[in-house]
């Protein structure tokens, strides 16, 4: 286990921290962590199986580092046996396509406060954004965490953007920690030119995102039927009807060479009713 036995609490370097074992203190953090990918990695997952767009496109998630937790402490100035008073110690980042989407995932967090978590409040860097051009929604939830030594309720830091931000946002922080926060204000002016840049784009896919989405939601459902066929005469190598398998493979492919989507789903039918037909005699 590590321990840090001597750890400055930055102002003036005087005040100590002794034999506090940040993986023990941490222990939490990272069960939220995981826990809240889950849950928002299955809200896309169950938007996709109904055949629904999803507002999130990926989700991360992140703890923040123990240098990193004492100098946002010493910022704010939280004494080192109040840590828990920093939001961001669990960091999870959802990234969206649109910008529009990001209004969608802030208010599907709002729904479940008071259920599964607590909503504290909101920072919108979208609408006003930093100086330095940084954009992003952040949320900070409480949330509860059930461990081997109980219940524990944590803060935690949700943060949407679009992947145009991400990118922007990720060579920032890059930028920063080289530079120990004072950035050359010639580089700066180049990151405030480049955030303009990412947000046109994102302005830009807004405007013909309805096309992008029926074009990615046609992609999909073309290859859930595809996925039904190739299953279905699997099903039916297996239970030993070669021919009829082999039959319907030579037609797929046949199909795919086309691209239809309307021969594929009627495709897709006969197999299963032949597989329906096939369990009657079993």
């Amino acid at each position: 286990m590590v321990k840090y036995r001597r750890i400055a609490a930055v102002e003036g370097g005087s005040s100590l921290v002794d034999d506090r074992s940040w993986e023990e203190f941490l222990i939490p953090y990272e069960q939220a962590v995981e826990e809240l990918k889950v849950k928002f990695r299955g809200i896309r997952k169950e938007l996709k199986k109904r055949n629904e767009y999803s507002p999130i496109e990926f989700v991360t998630g992140r703890i923040k580092k123990i240098s990193s937790i004492l100098e946002k402490a010493n910022k704010l100035g939280i004494p080192l046996d109040r840590l828990e008073e920093v939001e961001d110690i669990t960091g999870i980042r959802i990234m969206c396509q649109f910008v529009q989407d990001i209004d969608r995932v802030a208010e599907l967090v709002r729904q479940r406060s008071g259920k599964d978590m607590t909503l504290v409040y909101e920072k919108d860097y979208i609408k006003n954004e930093k100086p330095s051009g940084y954009r992003s929604h952040h949320i900070i939830i409480k949330y509860p965490v059930h461990t081997a030594q109980g219940e524990k309720e944590i803060l935690a830091e949700i943060q949407i953007r679009t992947l145009a931000m991400n990118f922007w946002a990720t060579i920032e922080h890059s930028l920063n920690y080289k530079y120990e926060g004072n950035i050359p204000e010639d580089i700066r002016e180049r990151l405030r030119t480049t955030a303009e840049a990412a947000y046109l784009l994102d302005t830009e896919m807004s405007e013909i995102r309805d096309e992008i989405r029926d074009a990615q939601q046609m992609f999909e459902y073309k290859s859930n039927i595809v996925s039904r066929i190739l299953q279905g005469i699997q099903n039916l190598y297996q239970r030993g009807f070669v021919v009829e398998a082999t039959e319907f493979q030579n037609e797929f492919r046949q199909m795919r060479a086309r691209g239809d989507v309307s021969e594929l789903r009627q495709l897709s039918r006969t197999i299963r009713a032949k597989i329906q037909e096939v369990r009657t005699r079993e």
